[in-house]
């Protein structure tokens, strides 16, 4: 048994800003007695201008957020999984990437998000992530002590054949750190999360950005810790947060022997 905690996040487009208000919910999430606390997407800066991001985002060693998430975590001995961060790879290059660190600071596994947000919901609503980041090309999951956690972020909720690789490779857990639109998490981030849960009988832990950010962007917020057998454990609706759960890697397995349905394609 363990305890994990999803923050709720507005973050906006400055760096600073964002780190400040992560750190002071993390603080919250470890006097909940928490040991794994993992934020949304986007944690870092919140924006698809290409062009600001080339010019305020680092690589994932230099990164000023990162670099404040990695000194907690030693500080105060705990797992922290950045949901995502913007992290620049090349002169013209990004990716929104998810970084694990662990409790003496160091990065131990990361993730870029393969699916990009390319949609048109409306006229005046549209989003092309690809022209902002390079999509990533790995799968990726990470051995926690108390058990294998599957990366994800976001968009990558629509293709349940990830979160079943990550699954049948022997994930119990999967984290899909979010940014959704309140126009699409109205209608779906609910249903699909439950989904992937009972699909897979793993643990989901969503954390998600909410409200009206900024740039007139408006999250869906609702961060959820979803069960194996697709019961809401703990749910935050819209103001920023922090929900706190206990986690039993056992139930994923019972379920997993009860109903062996990850023996098949």
């Amino acid at each position: 048994m363990f305890r994990v905690s999803c923050i709720q996040l507005k973050s906006n487009d400055n760096i600073g800003h964002n780190l400040k208000k992560t750190s002071n919910l993390i603080k919250i999430a470890i006097k909940e007695k928490s040991d794994l606390i993992i934020t949304p997407e986007i944690s870092s800066i919140f924006s698809l201008d290409k062009k600001k991001l080339l010019k305020e985002c680092k690589s994932m060693q230099e990164d000023f957020y990162v670099k404040g998430i990695k000194k907690l975590a030693k500080e105060n001995k705990k797992w922290i999984l950045i949901g995502s961060a913007v992290i620049k790879i090349s002169k013209t290059k990004l990716v929104n990437r998810s970084i694990l660190i662990n409790p003496k600071g160091n990065i131990k596994a990361y993730y870029d998000k393969i699916h990009m947000y390319d949609v048109k919901l409306s006229k005046k609503e549209k989003y092309y992530e690809s022209k902002t980041f390079s999509k990533g090309k790995k799968i990726k999951s990470y051995n926690l002590p108390w058990g294998k956690l599957g990366l994800s972020i976001c968009y990558d909720l629509r293709f349940p054949n990830l979160f079943r690789k990550l699954s049948k490779s022997g994930s119990l857990f999967i984290s899909v750190p979010s940014a959704f639109t309140e126009t699409t998490g109205k209608k779906h981030w609910h249903t699909l999360l439950k989904a992937r849960a009972i699909e897979n009988f793993c643990y989901i832990f969503a954390p998600a950005q909410s409200g009206v950010h900024y740039n007139g962007r408006k999250t869906f917020g609702h961060s959820l810790i979803v069960s194996p057998d697709g019961q809401i454990l703990k749910e935050l609706k819209k103001k920023e947060g922090v929900i706190t759960s206990n986690v039993d890697p056992k139930l994923s397995k019972k379920l997993r022997f009860q109903i062996p349905s990850l023996k098949y394609n």
